[in-house]
């Protein structure tokens, strides 16, 4: 078995690239610890979700790279990129982070906007006179 499995994450115009390998419990994104790159508490949830969904807290070591998008983009691309590594890592793990809904890729995004309109659904005030 190797010594580093990898995940790819995306989710609105984030991308994140995981590398995970056995170690500590240490989780850094961009070279940052991930409690610092993600100061709102429920962010680092989300990157904490997969390690809690299998009870490997402390286990692995997690280096993301992310890049696009916006912090709450970034930390749940972050949450699907984990997830992919951890079933990499051991495919027993699939069916606890499947139905968890982690595997899930959130194929939401910007809705284009529509010509004579302010935004995708905002229109110009009405005036009747």
């Amino acid at each position: 078995m190797e010594k580093q499995k990898n995940g790819l994450g995306r989710r609105k115009e984030a991308v994140t690239r995981v590398f995970l390998s056995k170690g500590d419990g240490q989780i850094t994104v961009n070279d940052h610890d991930y409690k610092v790159y993600f100061p709102q508490v429920y962010l680092q949830n989300q990157v904490e979700l997969p390690i809690k969904t299998i009870e490997g807290a402390g286990k692995y070591d997690i280096k993301i790279n992310a890049a696009g998008g916006g912090k709450k983009g970034q930390a749940e691309a972050s949450k699907l990129g984990i997830s992919r590594a951890l079933i990499e890592m051991n495919p027993e793990f699939r069916p606890v982070l499947k139905a968890a809904g982690l595997l899930r890729r959130d194929p939401r995004g910007v809705e284009r906007k529509k010509f004579g309109k302010k935004k995708a659904r905002r229109s110009y005030q009405f005036s009747k006179r």
